[in-house]
């Protein structure tokens, strides 16, 4: 075994070697593996091997189409079969909803380059003659997809690594993870000591062991899953002996089960509700191959609904139950990038699908590792996506929903309600009193809208779908009530966020948006360093707020930070609520070696409560003694104010383009200044509004989000942010030499505002692919509908040429075409006189 290495690879399962094979093919030969037994001991011997295309994440969805093409051509490059079987993939449908579901994700991959069919109950019948059709409304089809066999492909991947010159040692326990103070890690196995610059930890059921070995509390905990095999059939082995194809994957999604040939008979995979979490605290040392006791009495109902749609599968007899561990997230994509706070430390964790993501996980891994970034915007599953708040509770109650969880209608509205509430703001109960409908991000509790007391959806409408997983809906309020209907189309709230929209745009209104991630930089040494990160001027005066951007060294968009400049050496820092762990270990591992520069989180001990309309100013005068007028306190400029006896920073500048201010202000006195604005705010009619309204609003004003509009696949000047992006500032900030080289190259891509025409009850929502003529052209990265200006509006990404205002091209909104036509940007008060005001 080496003793020095330039990465070190821990975890011998198909993630782990994956990642080793794609190290080398990026000409890092100098990496190392360690596996603890047998390569495929752990998760990867026991997988059924599936390949799902399917995936309504686009990082995700990139990851898997890579890993299916890699792995087409394995046998060619390496010799080894790796028991591809390209049977196709056909997805049931049995509910409307379901059918809008694959409508919008045929969107999404067709703007990724996944091939998806639509498939009528006689095609699906043509394909798979054993399989029922009663009460199918049709189906989807992935023709590349199919299934493989993981200890196969496990090994062909090994042999391409070893050919490569990367170096798998077997049998190997770490015993720990040490970093030196140079910034090498030192990894200690019962072989010896190997020295390397990185270390990627791939160890699937051990992952929180290996992360607490360097200290990391990592979200991650396996859940039981179980498939039975059945003995041969005889139509299947009939059908066999004929030379008729395979039948294919099948999915009937409504009941939460997957089914396919295996041996002449048949595999069923259900994904039921309370599915235990396992290895909570980690398998035994000397675990391997392990499986536990089955439990078909928690598959009954699964088994039942396949039996239906199969008959042959209830025809014969059950050869072989499995019930294995397989990793889980709360939200069920897997972890895949940098460690938060280590440097050099790497995580491919958390794969529920780790057979189907293993290759683009790799990937993409040995790129950013290689190259310094990944070529795809990997926001999706970065690792730092969750916070402190996901330990051992929240995991088991979390993992276990997302399991559950599998198959369900990815509705895009949708608030899954394990271990909520868990953040809350002061004001919570002020809202919640006042008709909030809550979400959740980065653990926080907001308000998404506002429903009526008297509002209730009917109960006709709540899970009328006769299958299993028919749940439509948010949980009811304290009085039985629900309040809202998850739909892909315009939902029960829909008239209620446009009354928020309308309301805030003719008198005033009050949002919490205390889950702002928020950092203090402060020291002799803040404004030259944050000019080094940031594409704008940092403001130069105290009291002015600018909007800047960190880009990527390639010139794409990697965070945006609204940075107000308290005094002359202290500058706070506000950017998006989910992207606190992740925009924090960006600035942290910046910092200067020299003590210059101080970091501090304040997200905690700050709110946020943003007041904006027309008549916000006349109820912030009420409570302050500042100047407020426009000469004393101009738009993008922020005071130390007082809020009657309460205090803030307020900042004026908000997301929904109106005259306003957002007021941050300690955490503790969040009530009172709750209570005054709304008491001063009476005579002006003052109404809360929430997330969805200010979504709204924002897209009238196309304003950009990260990962939608702004992106690292997107030059930050494809992106639009030409105003914010300042190349000729005598100072050399990240990324600034190659975005001016990309620009020089010539862009592919430019930022656009589209006016969609004919909706009736369906907005673009993004990732609706685009055309001209009938040819794809682009993609949209937000939608909705407007109200102020009374239009459904879409922002999008197209080549510059299609970008001229009036361009008339076409998006498809769940299977249906539209006109969508370039429009200027900021439909609405393009020349922020509002904001002005």
């Amino acid at each position: 075994m080496k003793t020095h290495a330039r990465v070190v690879v821990i975890g011998g399962g198909v993630v782990g070697v994956a990642t080793l094979y794609h190290l080398v093919k990026k000409g890092i030969t100098d990496a190392v593996l360690i596996e603890r037994r047998e390569l495929t001991s752990g998760s990867t011997w026991h997988a059924a091997g599936l390949l799902p295309l399917f995936n309504m994440s686009y990082a995700v969805g990139q990851i898997h189409k890579y890993s299916v093409k890699l792995y087409d051509t394995l046998e060619e490059e390496t010799g080894l079969n790796v028991g591809f079987k390209k049977v196709s993939n056909i997805r049931l449908a049995r509910t409307r909803d379901r059918m809008d579901e694959y409508e919008y994700y045929a969107g999404v991959a067709e703007t990724i380059g996944i091939n998806v069919n639509f498939l009528t109950p006689e095609e699906v019948k043509e394909i798979w003659p054993l399989c029922e059709t009663d009460g199918i409304l049709g189906a989807i089809q992935h023709p590349d997809d199919g299934y493989i066999q993981p200890a196969d492909l496990t090994q062909a991947l090994a042999r391409g690594a070893r050919a490569g010159g990367g170096e798998i040692n077997r049998f190997t326990t770490v015993t720990g993870i040490t970093q030196k103070p140079n910034g090498e890690w030192v990894v200690a196995t019962d072989k010896g000591d190997i020295t390397s610059e990185h270390v990627v930890s791939a160890t699937g059921n051990f992952a929180r062991k290996t992360a607490e070995m360097v200290g990391l509390d990592l979200p991650v905990i396996p859940v039981e899953h179980q498939f039975i095999v059945t003995e041969p059939h005889p139509e299947i082995v009939a059908r066999q002996k004929a030379g008729l194809p395979e039948m294919g994957v099948l999915r009937e999604s409504d009941s939460s089960w997957y089914l396919r040939e295996e041996n002449g008979g048949l595999l069923l995979g259900p994904y039921e509700a309370g599915a235990p979490c396992c290895y909570v605290d980690g398998p035994a040392k000397d675990c391997e191959y392990e499986l536990f006791q089955e439990d078909l009495d928690r598959l009954a109902p699964h088994i039942e609904t396949a039996m239906e749609r199969v008959p042959a599968f209830g025809e014969v007899g059950v050869k072989e139950v499995y019930n294995g561990a397989i990793c889980y997230t709360p939200d069920g994509s897997p972890m895949v990038g940098p460690a938060w706070d280590l440097k050099n430390f790497w995580i491919n964790e958390g794969h529920s699908f780790g057979i189907t993501a293993a290759g683009g996980a790799g990937w993409q891994l040995a790129e950013w590792i290689a190259e310094g970034e990944p070529s795809i915007d990997m926001t999706g599953v970065d690792p730092r996506r969750f916070g402190p708040y996901a330990s051992r509770g929240y995991l088991r109650a979390k993992n276990e929903e997302a399991y559950a969880n599998v198959f369900t209608v990815h509705y895009p509205d949708e608030e899954r309600q394990a271990a909520r509430p868990l953040k809350r703001a002061p004001c919570y109960d002020r809202m919640k009193a006042l008709g909030a409908v809550f979400g959740s991000v980065y653990g926080w509790e907001r308000p998404n809208w506002f429903a009526p007391a008297d509002l209730e959806v009917p109960a006709g409408e709540l899970e009328v779908d006769d299958v299993i997983l028919n749940h439509n809906h948010a949980p009811a309020d304290e009085t039985g009530k629900v309040k809202e209907k998850w739909s892909f189309r315009r939902s029960n709230y829909f008239e209620h966020v446009g009354n928020e929209c309308r309301h805030v745009s003719t008198k005033v209104g009050l949002l919490d948006m205390s889950a702002f991630s928020k950092f203090e930089v402060s020291g002799p040494g803040a404004e030259d360093w944050l000019e080094g990160l940031v594409a704008n001027r940092v403001p130069k005066k105290v009291g002015r707020v600018n909007l800047c951007h960190m880009l990527t060294k390639n010139g794409g968009v990697r965070a945006e930070f609204t940075i107000y400049r308290k005094s002359p050496r202290d500058f706070y820092l506000v950017s998006a609520g989910a992207f606190e762990r992740h925009d924090y270990d960006y600035l942290e591992k910046a910092l200067p070696s020299d003590g210059s520069v101080r970091l501090q989180k304040v997200t905690t001990q700050y709110g946020v409560l943003v007041l904006a309309g027309p008549k916000s100013r006349d109820v912030l005068a009420k409570l302050t003694d500042q100047d407020l007028s426009n000469a004393a306190f101009p738009w993008l400029s922020g005071r130390f104010i007082n809020v009657g006896p309460a205090q803030a920073h307020a900042l004026r500048v908000n997301f929904v383009g109106e005259l306003g201010w957002e007021l941050h202000h300690p955490i503790e006195m969040q009530t009172t200044i709750f209570d005054l604005l709304m008491e001063a705010g009476a005579e002006f009619d003052i109404k809360p509004f929430g997330i969805r309204a200010m979504d709204s609003m924002r897209l009238e004003k196309s304003y950009r989000l990260i990962p939608r509009e702004l992106s690292i696949e997107y030059a930050a000047l494809e992106s639009g942010l030409d105003r914010f992006v300042r190349l000729d500032k005598n100072v050399d900030f990240i990324g600034r030499d190659a975005l001016a080289a990309w620009k020089e190259k010539g862009f592919k891509w430019q930022f656009v505002t589209m006016e969609v025409s004919g909706i009736t009850d369906a907005d673009a929502r993004g990732s609706e692919p685009i055309y001209k003529d009938g040819a794809l052209v682009g993609r949209a990265t937000s939608g909705g509908f407007g109200w102020r200006v009374g239009k459904s509006l879409a922002l999008a990404m197209v080549p510059p040429a299609l970008a001229v205002i009036g361009t008339e091209l076409e998006i498809k909104i769940l299977g249906e075409m539209h006109k969508a036509t370039v429009i200027p940007e900021s439909p609405f008060d393009p020349d922020n006189e509002r904001l002005r005001a």
